[in-house]
């Protein structure tokens, strides 16, 4: 275990920032080494409270001062990739101690690492999957059987992975769809009971599929067609936005340029609403571009989901003489939760901006929980600028 100077430093200067949506906000910094685009929280030494993973290495709440290897791994240069895009913390071999997830690059193998309960060392890692294709995979409860499964694509075809009996097997990945011919790199991708059948269906950026009643006597889940963001892109998610009674469903709009919105459900139709339009010269609202990362969570306590984004810093980064990159590539690194308001009279939404940090953005991944125990949602970042842990209160 060893004590970062850098978070040292950053612990004694790290100040709250002002209220915003009865929200306040306290930044602290892990590392400014770039090891991984998504960063997760859980407790990996049972003593009650959450820790951070991030790459290599977890770091012991609730001030994440000491920090622990679990794998040996050097820091990736920030105008390139790392292999590490994804990071969940469930207990796949069922001992009772949290181990570490990992989606890595695209269209490369997904793994885990085994918790050695308590015990100083590497943990031992389980390849699982294979191919993960998607810059969206998510590790959610698909099938609504009550356990996660990591759904992707993978050689074409859309589905999901299920952990086998010995979850270090390789895990089965089973096809929801034909070869439509999605690639490593396509962007977007979503869960959400979008008809209200209480079945899980999958979004991504061209429509939605539907989960049939019984997928073991039609394997093949229905497409429906609907051009929810052309380049793709990041998490998608189906919900009442507007409080009408169906499902709504938000995704950005670009995971390398400019653009969110919502769509709201009109019949078996749907309506693009701007919450931040695709144009970089509109002038409504706070202007970000690389949106690559959202989650949800009810971060001011009113029982209605918000959200969190904010800018994937250096996507694709520019040049050693600054030029290249994204639009937008020098802006700060935004994080933004998103308070929504459903406007029930009038069939429309409200969606507030709030700032809660101008210098850390997200990666391919942002994590909305509760780290500190304190009934409000946190928001932990890993990306090219390290990792970070935003911690809410009331």
């Amino acid at each position: 275990m060893k004590t970062t100077p850098l978070l040292s430093a950053v612990l004694a200067t790290s100040a709250l920032s002002s209220f915003a949506g009865d929200v306040k906000w306290k930044t602290i910094q892990l590392t400014n080494e770039f090891h991984a685009e998504g960063a997760a929280c859980g407790d990996f030494n049972k003593d009650g409270k959450n820790d951070i993973v991030y790459g290599p290495y977890w770091w012991e709440g609730p001030d994440f001062q000491k920090r622990h290897q679990i794998y040996d791994g050097k820091p990736f240069d920030p105008r390139g990739y790392s292999k590490n895009f994804f990071a969940y913390t469930p207990d796949l071999n069922k001992d009772g101690w949290a181990d570490v997830l990992i989606l890595g690059f695209p269209g490369d193998v997904s793994y885990w690492f085994a918790n050695p309960q308590g015990k100083e060392g590497n943990w031992q890692r389980h390849d699982i999957l294979k191919v993960t294709d998607n810059e969206s995979p998510h590790w959610s409860d698909i099938t609504g059987d009550g356990k996660p499964e990591i759904v992707c694509s993978t050689g074409g075809f859309f589905g999901y992975a299920s952990p086998a009996e010995d979850p270090t097997k390789e895990w089965l990945f089973t096809k929801i769809s034909p070869n439509v011919g999605v690639q490593r790199f396509t962007h977007g991708l979503g869960i959400g009971d979008v008809n209200g059948d209480k079945r899980p269906d999958l979004l991504e950026k061209t429509g939605w599929w539907e989960q049939p009643a019984d997928p073991r006597t039609q394997p093949e889940w229905k497409h429906h067609k609907m051009e929810f963001s052309g380049p793709g892109g990041a998490q998608m998610f189906a919900q009442d936005f507007d409080g009408d009674g169906d499902q709504d469903v938000l995704t950005s709009l670009a995971a390398h340029g400019y653009g969110l919105a919502w769509y709201e459900r009109a019949g078996e139709g749907w309506v693009k609403q701007d919450i931040m339009p695709g144009d970089p010269n509109a002038q409504t609202g706070p202007r970000y571009s690389e949106l690559h990362a959202l989650d949800v969570a009810d971060f001011n306590g009113d029982g209605v989901q918000d959200f969190v984004t904010g800018k994937r810093f250096w996507s694709h980064a520019p040049k050693q003489d600054g030029t290249g990159g994204e639009p937008g590539t020098h802006d700060p690194a935004v994080v933004y939760w998103y308070e929504v308001k459903p406007g029930k009279a009038n069939g429309k939404a409200e969606f507030i901006p709030h700032l809660i940090h101008d210098n850390s953005g997200v990666g391919t991944q942002v994590t909305a929980a509760d780290v500190d125990g304190n009934g409000v949602p946190d928001v932990v970042v890993g990306n090219k600028k390290g990792a970070f842990v935003h911690l809410g209160t009331r």
